[in-house]
């Protein structure tokens, strides 16, 4: 069975309490825009709360970022989780279910995009990793963890397992190689931090951005 990872919350004091005891870093607000980047937890409609994938631009140049598609839907606010009560920063524009990932616009000047969060830096896009490659992830809730990747089991076209130990709240997390995204967590089997998680590879992602000629299209990285 899999196992989405989409994290309820309840109210702010739950977020910064569930970042502090989870390990993802004290929810601390900052002077001015709170930061952002590939592996920074998020809030969705002021109740799950799950990891962004990546932060940049698009072909028109719009300020937009990744996450899980299970995250949210067309429409769903965007907090950041670092300073829920900054308020909104963005909002989802697309989710895809069958490929589970969606896509947020930016408000303008409302975050600090970054490329580095933790302990995973982005540089660039890649294709899927194959076994015995060693990946790893940047979570909110289980910070940085890697694994070998297992390559694509079932012969999808879309994801890769590997065993990282992610869990809930992780949605989303960053999955990459040295500084090259290759694709983002979406799923556990069976058991979390046991069972092999199972995320969706970016080149499969970017092919259906740049299909679709919308919001995200010609997507690039900070």
């Amino acid at each position: 069975m899999f196992s989405k990872l989409a994290r309820a919350a309840t109210t702010a004091l739950a977020l910064a309490l569930g970042a502090v005891l989870l390990g993802s870093g004290a929810a601390t607000a900052q002077p001015g825009p709170p930061v952002l980047g590939g592996g920074s937890g998020i809030v969705i409609d002021d109740a799950f709360e799950c990891t962004l994938t990546t932060v940049g631009h698009d072909g028109a140049g719009r300020l937009v970022g990744l996450t899980a598609g299970h995250c949210g839907e067309a429409g769903s606010t965007v907090a950041a989780e670092v300073d829920p009560g900054y308020g909104q920063v963005g909002r989802f524009v697309y989710s895809n279910p069958d490929l589970d990932y969606a896509v947020i616009e930016f408000t303008p000047g409302r975050i600090t995009p970054v490329n580095h969060i933790g302990n995973v830096t982005i540089t660039g896009i890649g294709g899927p990793p194959q076994f015995p490659t060693v990946v790893c992830k940047e979570g909110r809730t289980t910070g940085n963890t890697c694994g070998v990747a297992w390559g694509d089991v079932f012969a999808t076209q879309m994801e890769t397992w590997s065993q990282m130990c992610v869990v809930e709240g992780d949605s989303g997390a960053p999955v990459v190689v040295g500084s090259t995204l290759v694709g983002m967590v979406n799923a556990y089997l069976a058991v979390a931090c046991f069972g092999p998680e199972v995320g969706t590879n970016m080149n499969s992602i970017m092919d259906d951005l740049n299909g679709r000629g919308s919001v995200g299209a010609g997507y690039r990285p900070i």
